[in-house]
């Protein structure tokens, strides 16, 4: 049987072991997003406002890796990912990167509420007195 070059590969998550100190994550949002206020972002992978981290859950990590625990969830510098592989494994179909360790810059043992990183720009109002005519 010949097996497709883009068909998912089929894996035990024991099989899986991350060279090093290595993380392996999973569940990185490239599509529509969610705000914490209910609207719906549309993609913006590929283009320039979709150059922002991206939070992913970790799948595996490698045997020197102390910090970073399978199952948090990680915050990762824009592009600091590798091209994904699909897998399946007993919990179904999904798609794994690697990421370098020091390009992680938080982590959360919750699954983040708002992952938009919109980039909007906070703007405080000057005090009256400040202002100039």
């Amino acid at each position: 049987m010949i097996k497709a070059a883009f068909a998912a590969h089929r894996i035990d998550r024991h099989q899986l072991r991350p060279l090093r100190d290595a993380v392996i994550v999973g569940d990185m949002t490239f599509t529509e997003r969610l705000s914490r206020g209910g609207l719906i972002l549309p993609s913006d992978n590929g283009k320039s406002s979709g150059i922002r981290p991206r939070w992913g859950r970790v799948y595996a990590v490698g045997p020197d890796q102390k910090d970073i625990r399978v199952g948090t969830w990680v915050c990762v510098q824009h592009g600091r990912w590798t091209r994904g592989i699909e897998i399946e494994d007993e919990n179904g179909q999904q798609t794994l990167r690697r990421v370098d360790p020091k390009d992680i810059m938080m982590e959360s043992d919750e699954e983040p509420q708002d992952t938009t990183f919109s980039g909007a720009i906070h703007v405080e109002a000057k005090p009256s007195h400040m202002q100039h005519n």
